[in-house]
């Protein structure tokens, strides 16, 4: 043996785990699957819900729309908090609150419970992802060695397939054990994910010794001014039809003093200069949160229609979905194995483009055949956008700041999604008809070409991800 080969073997521990292997993974991937799951699965049971408490489509939108304000608050703070404190103890911690949540949603009394258990079921699940992304570059870290792409592939894998398969799975739980299985169905994923991230998620590292512990503190004034100005923003998105002005206000005044406050600060929550420096990130939140706009009206709205209009049950309207969720599956499959970024992401957009042109001509009349190819039309841009999207984070951003990165990628989207179910409420009032279902196909058409358009032109997407 060399004198190289001695000093690896003194540096090795006693039992070195295998780099990025199951047990690592497993957890991570489990747990992450948990919020896109749950922003899907309730689509198929909303009908059921308004009509077990007496209300409309407008308020039951409510239930999609606080899971979305409660994420896209969290998952940037968990993201900072998983970048300084430790993605084992934010991720533990967040399955935790996601028991808590399924117990509350599946022996709720009255429709504000549901509330309380989806803004709680919000908070919980934001962990996961933006935990899994800093957990990944701490395994980076003590390898010396970037993270596979078919690692991030999984993990990609995992957030798009469950949220593709969320109205399927909804459908049949609704229609085989009542809507109150889709809120406890969260308990024993979240107890397996808890007792495996515990035997097998490594130990965090002490905070001196990490990049994230460098940096310094957590920003508390930056968080506080970054989650007013955001729910603020977010209220007023919530009712379009009633349109709260006054709200613009706090937004405007709480997002002056936070730009200036993380101007000033050393270790920023937000770091602006990182996205000056970084415009290439910016854009790819931009995209993200339009792509997920449109995605999220269909994923809504088309399901609501299916019900109301069309007459299906929850489980047909599950199954109508079906095709969209495979393609989602395959395609986010293919997408993770596909090296360049521009080229899924374009399709991705044409493909929304022609999808919301077919629900403009679509009426209750429209035969079963172009039903399932509208759903395919927005399942495979939903595979595409979502492991290109993630591979440009992961290229665009700071290796030390990934956490925070990730989280702001999903802020992007909730906060697309959230427009989505206003824009629902919007066009829908207390009831889906043909009329509402043309007007959000329109508004997509409109935003797939302004996406198309965004991605075509992006330089920066030329380049692959960074091996």
């Amino acid at each position: 043996m060399n004198g190289t080969s001695v000093a690896r073997a003194k540096r090795r521990p006693a039992r070195e785990r295998p780099a990025f292997g199951a047990r690592l993974t497993a957890p991570l991937l489990l747990g992450s699957l948990l919020n896109p799951l749950n922003t899907t699965m309730i689509s198929t049971g909303l009908v059921a819900i308004g009509h077990d408490f007496g209300v409309g489509a407008s308020d039951t939108a409510w239930l999609v729309s606080v899971l979305y304000l409660a994420s896209a608050v969290a998952q940037p703070v968990l993201g900072k908090l998983a970048d300084s404190l430790g993605p084992r103890r934010v991720f533990l911690a967040g399955l935790v609150l996601v028991v808590a949540s399924g117990l509350v949603g599946a022996l709720a009394p009255g429709f504000g419970w549901l509330l309380a258990s989806r803004a709680l079921l919000g908070i919980g699940t934001s962990a996961a992802y933006p935990a899994a992304m800093a957990a990944l570059r701490d395994e980076s870290t003590r390898l010396g060695t970037p993270t596979p792409r078919t690692v991030l592939g999984r993990l990609s894998f995992a957030a798009l397939g469950s949220a593709a398969i969320g109205p399927t799975l909804g459908g049949l739980l609704v229609a085989t054990a009542g809507w109150r299985a889709v809120f406890a169905v969260n308990v024993p994923v979240a107890v397996i994910a808890y007792a495996t991230a515990l035997r097998w998620i490594p130990k965090d590292m002490p905070c001196e010794k990490t990049a994230a512990g460098r940096k310094g503190t957590l920003d508390p004034l930056g968080i506080v001014l970054f989650t007013g100005a955001l729910s603020c923003l977010v209220v007023f998105l919530l009712d379009l039809r009633h349109p709260m002005w006054p709200l613009l206000a706090p937004v405007v005044v709480l997002s002056a003093l936070l730009t200036r406050w993380q101007l000033r600060h050393p270790h920023p929550f937000i770091d602006l200069r990182m996205l000056g420096t970084h415009p290439a990130l910016a854009r790819t939140y931009l995209r993200h949160g339009l792509s997920y706009l449109v995605v999220y009206c269909v994923m809504y709205g088309f399901t609501q229609w299916l019900e109301e209009e069309r007459g299906y049950s929850s489980l047909h309207t599950g199954l109508v979905m079906l095709p969209m969720s495979l393609a989602a599956l395959a395609c986010s499959l293919i997408g993770a194995r596909t090296k360049g970024i521009r080229a899924p992401l374009t399709v991705a957009a044409v493909l929304l483009a022609a999808g919301s042109g077919l629900l403009l001509l679509t009426t209750d009349a429209t035969p079963l055949a172009v039903l399932l190819l509208a759903g395919a039309c927005f399942g495979i841009p939903q595979g595409l956008m979502g492991t290109g999207n993630q591979a440009a984070v992961q290229q665009f951003a700071p290796a030390e700041a990934i956490g925070s990165a990730a989280g702001l990628q999903r802020t992007a989207q909730y906060i697309g999604a959230i427009t989505a179910s206003s824009l629902i409420g919007l066009a829908y009032g207390q009831r889906a008809d043909d009329g509402g279902l043309h007007l959000m196909a329109a508004v997509g058409a409109v935003l797939a070409l302004a996406l198309t358009v965004l991605t075509v032109t992006d330089r920066a997407l030329r380049r692959g991800p960074a091996e």
